[in-house]
């Protein structure tokens, strides 16, 4: 089979795993979108800028993300499931890979569905630069998946994993949630990319590439020990 297929498989199986109980999912949407609701009553729309909104925005989604990556690995816990899958005939790189992909896709829902209600309660017209939002999104939702699947999987023989993960990644997560909180500050706006903020596409673009390299490469090491 080849290394693509190992990935498709893998990611296929966490989706169907996820999508059977819903319970990632369902958390980190219910926690975004309370979140979202809550702070509206506490920030006055009108009197922050809106920029400083689009900031507000990848806190929440950086919280509600760790909830989906936690169960990454964890899920495989039970039933020893995790023993056999770095028994079976398959890279380490194409495990990580297919699990990445799958968190990935599902954070990525969760952002999609908590947008309209960030424009709605915030009064923030946060699809005037659409396609460019979308860009930032996926990159900055890319880097947030691959730094917690990495971590999900060292932390998960950890009895406080649900507490070690977040410890341990989001000091990791600074230079990626700054590129996408100034882009996405500027985005909501109506601002587009320009000269001055090329340079923090640049720098998640670099942070994608440079962590996914990273941990497929280690991946192993973390797995076997």
């Amino acid at each position: 089979m080849s290394f693509a297929r190992l990935v498709l498989v893998v990611m296929a199986k966490d989706l169907r795993a996820e999508l059977r109980t819903k319970e990632a999912l369902n958390a980190s949407l219910a926690f975004a979108v309370v979140i979202l609701v809550l702070l509206s009553f506490v920030i006055e729309s009108d009197d922050v800028p809106q920029k400083a909104l689009g900031n507000l925005l990848w806190l929440v989604f950086a919280f509600a993300g760790t909830l989906v990556l936690n169960r990454s690995f964890a899920r495989e816990v039970p039933n020893d499931c995790l023993d056999a899958l770095v028994a079976a005939p398959i890279s380490g790189a194409a495990l990580f890979l297919g699990k990445a992909l799958a968190s990935f896709l599902l954070v990525l829902a969760m952002e999609l569905v908590a947008l309209p209600v960030f424009g709605i309660f915030y009064n923030v017209r946060w699809a005037q630069q659409f396609w460019p939002l979308m860009l930032v999104t996926v990159l900055g939702t890319w880097g947030v998946t691959v730094i917690g699947t990495v971590f999900s999987a060292l932390t998960v023989n950890i009895r406080l994993r649900e507490v070690m993960l977040p410890m341990l990644t989001y000091p990791m997560l600074l230079p990626a949630l700054l590129g996408a909180m100034e882009l996405t500050g500027d985005l909501v706006t109506g601002t587009p990319i320009g000269p001055d903020t090329v340079t923090w596409l640049k720098l998640l673009v670099g942070f994608d590439v440079l962590f996914t390299a990273a941990s497929v490469t280690l991946i192993e090491f973390i797995l076997v020990g």
